[in-house]
């Protein structure tokens, strides 16, 4: 992968912000087709990359005009903001989004993979970006230039599964007036997803595995088996494991395909990876893309106090709706920001304590918003100040009671001294 390319003086000018982005977007992008230039080069363009060009203002800011480069303004090369906005420029319409280390490590990881034809496996719940994952192997494989098949396991009839996967032949059952090559078929020389593999009957899961071990398919109504030469990659948001010792999943075939298993974590447990996801949906979905909203440090500082049920496709849905709540601003502000379920957590407009906050008008938001902060401090309280053993009284990783602390501190919440900086 070619590495960004920056001259002298674009270093001296966006140096810390470019060199930030640039240890990230080695493990997501392809760099030789990103170009990032100062907004004063007047140079032409390079031919099919990826512009982005930078200006250091006052005023954030970022927008394309029509399909040119994108424009971006920072005002501080250090924060969390200009980074994502700058991830979410670089990157293509459908390309990987991520800043949280581990969720790096496992495109790196991917990366890897990517050289090879093992099957693979993706765990994680819905809405975490399985497809995604999926989309980046197929992408740095040598099957680039082949088709990219994603069936849904769980989406299509059972009665119908079978042919839409394996093909048929002309009249092989009532309404077969033609002949189909099926799903399988069509990724040859490419990479079939399977997602929501857990849904898929018993009965055709033996047919899948031999198509798997074989590399052949037999078409409904045909004896004649069809080679083809497809890479695997099947997705699950339930514990296979647990649908194998319970009868509802093949051994034979999870072991087929657990070759290597990647997991994806909830959005919840990877906060680092909210705002430069949060700013790519903003470009890919703003009314005009040449003026598109910025999000404030309070609306991010809600973005991640927020559990995320819905995980990624829950942020698009937030987004969304937040975009057509701004009415032509350049700011996306925290009253802006409306979660799918009625439990959100919104960001005080001052800096307040619990006290203050719980003497306002008893809106939904502030109950809730009291509510976790109490619940942080006294379990926090409870465990003498111990990090790791509230977390797990919470429920939560360390690591999310670490950003929900300082998400709250961010949000003007005043919570004590041993709730921000308690024992470990």
């Amino acid at each position: 992968m070619a590495a960004l390319a920056l001259n002298d003086d674009f270093s001296r000018r966006h140096g810390t912000i470019a060199d930030r982005a640039r240890a990230i977007a080695t493990s997501l992008f392809d760099c030789g087709a990103i170009e990032l230039r100062d907004a004063a080069d007047t140079s032409p363009l390079r031919a099919g990359a990826r512009t982005v060009r930078l200006t250091r203002g006052q005023v954030p800011a970022i927008g394309r005009v029509s399909s040119g480069p994108v424009e971006l303004t920072y005002a501080d090369p250090a924060s969390e903001a200009s980074l994502a906005m700058l991830l979410a420029a670089m990157a293509g319409p459908e390309g990987p989004i991520a800043a949280d280390a581990e969720s790096l490590s496992i495109f790196a990881l991917a990366d890897r993979l990517a050289v090879s034809d093992i099957p693979v496996l993706i765990n994680g719940p819905t809405g975490t970006g399985k497809e995604v994952l999926s989309r980046f192997i197929h992408a740095r494989s040598e099957r680039r230039d082949g088709p990219f098949i994603a069936v849904n396991c769980a989406a299509m009839p059972e009665t119908m599964l079978e042919a839409m996967l394996f093909g048929h032949q002309k009249g092989a059952f009532t309404g077969a007036t033609q002949a189909s090559e099926g799903f399988i078929r069509a990724a040859d020389g490419g990479t079939l997803l399977l997602d929501e593999i857990a849904e898929m009957p018993l009965q055709l899961q033996a047919k899948l595995l031999r198509a798997l071990q074989e590399q052949e398919v037999v078409p409904i109504g045909s004896t004649r088996p069809i080679k083809v030469n497809i890479r695997v990659i099947a997705c699950a948001n339930r514990d296979l494991p647990t649908e194998v010792a319970e009868g509802r999943f093949r051994a034979d075939l999870y072991y087929r395909l657990n070759v290597f298993p990647l997991t994806l974590r909830p959005l919840r447990e990877r906060p680092d990876d909210i705002a430069p996801l949060a700013f790519a949906m903003a470009l890919r979905h703003a009314p005009d893309a040449a003026r598109v909203p910025v999000l404030s440090e309070g609306a991010l500082a809600m973005l991640k106090l927020h559990s995320w049920p819905g995980n990624v496709r829950e942020l698009e849905n937030v987004m969304r709706r937040a975009l057509l709540l701004t009415y032509g601003r350049d700011v996306i502000a925290p009253e802006h920001v409306v979660f799918d379920s009625p439990v959100r957590l919104v960001t005080a407009p001052a800096p307040t304590t619990m006290e203050a906050l719980a003497a306002e008008p008893r809106r939904l938001s502030s109950v809730v918003q009291i509510s976790e902060a109490r619940a942080i401090v006294e379990t926090l309280e409870a465990c003498g100040g111990n990090r790791g053993r509230a977390a797990r009284e919470l429920g939560i990783s360390e690591r999310t009671l670490r950003y929900r602390l300082a998400s709250l501190r961010e949000a003007g919440i005043e919570i004590g001294r041993t709730a921000i900086g308690g024992r470990r």
